[in-house]
């Protein structure tokens, strides 16, 4: 059935990429097994998102195994066209599938799952609290099984060591195959998953680090069970135990680990989002995890919907392509259930929070492959390399010392064998770098730098030309000094004004709204907002548009923008009715910012006019370029230009007409203020109040890699010492296992405690 399937859209070549790919399917039973998906209930629990043609679910399937399996299911869309895109994370077993919901149904999509080998695991209580993983116990099973044979296989190898002439033969031939049969779970039980491993890298032309592991633990136990089955010795299947139990050991300090670095990724190290919640009738900020069910919450024009809610007031378009990568908006009538993820397009509206919003869900949607330029780091993959190397140079000394002991002493040649290829494991030196980056991670998301992955600090440490924006990056987004030259303006009139300002996150919209005394705002609609130009909007048939002298029609030529000064123009109905002249606040600590990153090449664009040219020049240090009126498509130019020059870019803007250049741009960081409304092509986000220690997070990001360079040697220092001592046989393997996960955990703990204190040094 399953190869029906994949002959009939020519994806057969899935059986070349594995010996075993896939599972047996069951044959019948769909309709009653999974008839409850079918229940609106049930899938509106499952799904994560869901508007009148697409949906979006990610199910556990816990058969993934292999590259194959990888393969098959993100073919999907090859097999059913219903389906439109799907993802694999392999390492938590998980498939995020996307797809139509007016031509398939989710029972449907489960039932092709299962068709092919791999049904998803669906637990209804786990949904009902709010859980969405398990626990994965079984590393703790396979240690508990070797503990207790590793504890019994010593106390029946004890006579033998102490006292063997006095052991009757058959008792002592009893206690070998008492121990032989303690070992074969720890063989075929708890130490499998190296020998999986290494089979899997070795059929992918790979040798990893498994490898050495799996063939030390098959010497130790073909040569004890040659020496028991031949009555020639008592083998070394205490050896065999004790060595997978200590490896196990380091194993689950090794997942322990990393558990405690994705969950402070998920859940700490959050956005620095802010919502406007309204409370009895007046607009507040406060962080988007305050958010509750029932609140009531104002989003803006290209705002991020932070939870999924219930739109209550103005009709709107929703750009989902955050969440589904279809770029087409979706328009929603009051209401409809918009869900969390989708970016405002218009107007202004108000939503009920139906969800708490879910940081972990903002989380993934950031880092999700869409939007990631999928640049590997050159020390992660140095890492990667460098151990595959290691690993094939510490099978050649095995080798060579065991064919050396084999001419004077077999029994050592076992021995040295399995101790050089345990001792010797490359792990060390894998742990080092995401140890590393992952500690830089937490320590910048606790100073309010988010970075998208560990390779953004990798990247950092590199750059060499900053480029700033500075409308809402190098000022702040405060009311001050603004003022209106023009005819002079109704009540109704600076209301209507209001209004459409405030559906706007653009700094200069915002002052403008904030600056005004009245709190009247009225209904707009037929929302237009243009970037680099301008907004409009429709109020009782009045047409309100601010923005540009390119956006608005006939100024007048004693408006126009000749005397340096920074203006915003105002039309109603066509009619030309003045300019608001805007006075630059410069946020705090600017100058010592700027004076500090002297060692790069800064750079300063601007959309705006050479009004504050003069206080530019002096805040900047000299032979800076400071270049002004530049559209958005100009800055995304001259980070190319850069780029073809050699240079490695730092974009810093505030995510609204700077998307483009952030998003080309070696880092870009995107700057907020309260705000929802950030690019997800950007690889990092800072709150502006951290702005100022920029020089302190490129020097600390300097200062790890540094760190994972010294932890590299250190790494190749402790393998040698142990080579030295394993080749000559002065090493058992059991006190190789133990100094294997010695060797890894002081690693660890010198990346971790050297990362934090140059953090606590640096004042971070």
């Amino acid at each position: 059935m399953v190869y029906e399937l994949l002959d009939a859209k020519d994806l057969c070549s899935y059986y070349d990429l594995s010996d075993r790919p896939g599972t047996i399917p069951p044959e019948s039973g769909f309709d009653a097994q999974y008839g409850f998906l079918n229940d609106p209930a049930i899938e509106s629990k499952l799904l994560e998102f869901k508007d009148s043609d697409i949906s979006k679910v990610t199910f556990s399937i816990p058969s993934i195994h292999c590259a194959s399996c990888i393969w098959l299911l993100e073919k999907l869309h090859d097999i059913k066209s219903e389906i439109l895109q799907t993802q694999v994370n392999f390492p938590k077993r998980e498939l995020s599938i996307t797809f139509r919901n007016d031509q398939i149904t989710l029972k449907q999509v489960v039932e092709l799952l299962v068709k092919i080998g791999y049904e998803p695991y669906i637990s209804l209580e786990d949904l009902d609290k709010n859980e969405t993983h398990s626990t994965d116990n079984r590393l703790y099973y396979q240690l508990g099984v070797t503990g207790f044979a590793f504890a019994n296989i010593m106390i029946f190898s004890l006579p033998g060591y102490f006292a063997p002439e006095t052991i009757e033969p058959t008792l002592k031939l009893m206690f070998k195959y008492f121990s032989l049969s303690l070992a074969l779970p720890v063989l075929f039980y708890s130490a499998q998953d190296y020998f999986i491993s290494a089979w899997n890298g070795l059929i992918h032309r790979g040798v990893n680090m498994d490898v050495p592991i799996s063939l030390g633990i098959s010497a130790l136990f073909l040569q004890s069970l040659f020496e028991i089955l031949t009555s020639t010795g008592d083998g070394y299947l205490d050896s065999l135990s004790g060595l997978v139990f200590f490896l196990l050991i380091g194993k689950v300090f090794q997942k322990k680990t990393y558990n405690l670095l994705s969950f402070d990724r998920d859940y700490k190290s959050y956005f620095p989002l802010a919502v406007t919640i309204i409370k009895n009738g007046k607009e507040k900020s406060a962080p988007v995890t305050e958010l509750q069910q029932g609140d009531r919450i104002v989003v803006r024009n290209q705002e991020l919907i932070p939870a999924d809610s219930i739109l209550m007031d103005g009709a709107c378009d929703i750009d989902y392509s955050f969440v589904t990568g279809e770029a087409d908006p979706v328009r929603k009538e009051v209401g409809d259930l918009i869900y969390a993820g989708g970016r405002q397009i218009g107007g202004i509206i108000e939503l009920e929070v139906v969800k708490e919003a879910s940081q972990s869900y903002l989380t993934r949607l950031w880092n999700d492959d869409a939007f990631t330029d999928s640049k590997d780091g050159q020390i992660i993959t140095l890492a990667n390399r460098v151990s595959a190397w290691f690993t094939l140079a510490v099978l050649s000394v095995a080798v060579s010392g065991t064919i050396y002991w084999s001419f004077s002493d077999s029994i050592s040649a076992v021995l040295v064998f399995a101790s050089v290829l345990i001792v010797a494991c490359p792990c060390a030196l894998a742990l080092s770098t995401p140890f590393t980056l992952g500690t830089t991670l937490r320590i910048f998301g606790r100073n309010n730098l988010f970075l998208k992955n560990v390779t953004v600090v990798e990247t950092m440490s590199k750059i060499d030309t900053i480029i700033f924006d500075k409308t809402g990056t190098l000022t702040v987004n405060k009311p001050t000094g603004i003022e209106f030259d023009g005819t002079e303006l109704t009540a109704k009139e600076l209301s209507m004004i209001k209004s459409v300002a405030h559906q706007s996150t653009h700094p200069q919209s915002v002052k403008i709204s904030q600056s005004m005394e009245t709190d009247e705002l009225k209904p707009v609609i037929d929302y237009i907002e243009k970037t680099g130009y301008g907004i409009q909007g429709s109020i009782r048939e009045h047409i309100i548009k601010i923005g540009s002298a390119a956006w608005i029609e006939n100024i007048p030529e004693q408006f126009k923008p000749t005397d340096n000064t920074s203006k915003v123009f105002v039309a109603i109905d066509g009619i030309f009715r003045g300019a608001f002249r805007i006075g630059t606040e410069f946020r705090s600590g600017l100058n010592e910012l700027l004076q500090s990153l002297a060692s790069c090449r800064l750079v300063m664009m601007s959309g705006d006019n050479e009004q504050d040219w003069d206080i530019l020049s002096r805040l900047f240090p000299k032979r800076t370029d400071l270049l002004f009126n530049r559209t958005p498509h100009d800055k995304l130019e001259y980070v190319k230009e850069q780029q073809a020059q050699g240079h490695r870019t730092l974009m810093i803007g505030d995510g609204l007409n700077d998307a483009g250049a952030l998003a080309k741009s070696d880092v870009g960081i995107a700057v907020t203020d309260d705000t929802s409304s950030f690019s997800p092509a950007c690889d990092a986000l800072i709150s502006g109040d951290s702005l100022h220690k920029l020089e302190t997070f490129l020097r600390f990001s300097r200062i790890s890699m540094r760190i994972i360079i010294v932890s590299f040697i250190l790494s190749f220092l402790y393998n040698f010492v142990g080579l030295s001592f394993a080749v000559t046989g002065q090493l058992s393997p059991v006190v190789s296992a133990i100094l294997m996960p010695l060797s890894s955990i002081s690693i660890v703990l010198f990346t971790t405690m050297t990362t934090q204190y140059y953090g606590k040094l640096i004042r971070l």
